[in-house]
């Protein structure tokens, strides 16, 4: 009896170990100042800033690189001139979040895709689709509240996060099953729940976070912050169905629109103030 209740108390330390041994290589990261619509979550990085640029920069200008030769980039005199417009304004209202952010090497660059599609990469490498600009008849309000959305994950580091709790996430689980005895399909068990359970909510948080900043930064830059709600209904008429909420990293379309009506309303002052400004 006593070998069993050693060889319990062991494995409990063990697996209670392989749980904090991950944790304790993240670090508490203040990415963002909260802004009007309140946005002050705590992250938690194990992953570092530059090793995430340094990869997405790569990324970057390899998607760039290929896109010109295929002379899809910024083919459109006029579309990329109308898009970096509005990203420069949206650019400018950065410091309100964090304001490092006016230092970080911006480029804008519009991709002739029928993809409705736009992202901005970890340092401010921002890229439209043309689809996204053709398909949803896109007014410049809009614009703001897509590329305000994409900015916005850039400044809270989203890309980063992810990355780290993945990491987080696969070095405990490993420890946990070898400990566990679960084998190859246990821990595969591990790793659905995980995404279930943490992997996935998180994603849609992001996304809240993103929509909330997106519309601050829109309002700031003197776009009306309710075109947000006008852009994800056309969303939803080119999306198509949507996944279950427990296995969408997106927030319902529903909740989404209801969130996106709350915090439009919040930053309607500084939209007004922006439009007396000129």
């Amino acid at each position: 009896m006593r070998n069993k209740n050693t060889f319990h108390i062991l494995r409990t330390t063990l697996i209670a170990g392989a749980i904090l041994f991950p944790l304790s290589a993240c670090q508490t990261v203040k990415t963002t100042q909260a802004g009007a619509v309140g946005v002050d979550r705590q992250q938690r990085m194990s992953v570092s800033a530059q090793s995430i640029e340094q990869s997405a920069n790569k990324q970057y200008g390899q998607l760039m690189a290929e896109a010109n030769k295929k002379d899809k980039l910024n083919a459109d005199t006029a579309q990329y001139e109308r898009v970096k417009k509005i990203a420069d304004k949206l650019i400018k209202q950065t410091p309100s979040f964090r304001p490092d952010a006016l230092n970080w090497k911006w480029e804008v660059n519009v991709l002739t895709s029928g993809e409705v599609n736009a992202w901005c990469m970890p340092g401010g490498k921002i890229a439209v689709y043309s689809g996204l600009i053709e398909k949803l008849k896109i007014t410049d309000d809009e614009l703001a509240a897509v590329m305000g959305h994409e900015i916005a994950h850039a400044l809270r580091e989203h890309s980063r996060e992810r990355a780290s709790e993945q990491t987080v996430a696969n070095v405990g689980i490993t420890i946990l099953a070898t400990v566990a005895g679960l084998g190859q399909l246990g821990q595969k068990g591990m790793e659905y729940a995980y995404q279930g359970l943490l992997g996935l909510p998180n994603s849609r948080e992001h996304e809240t976070e993103a929509d909330r900043i997106g519309v601050e930064l829109a309002a700031r830059a003197g776009y009306d912050p309710r075109a947000a709600i006008t852009l994800w209904e056309k969303m939803g008429q080119v999306g198509g169905n949507e996944p279950p909420k427990f296995m969408s990293t997106h927030p319902p379309r529903a909740d989404r629109v209801k969130d996106l009506t709350r915090y439009s309303q919040k930053v309607l002052p500084l939209f007004e103030q922006a439009k007396a400004r000129g």
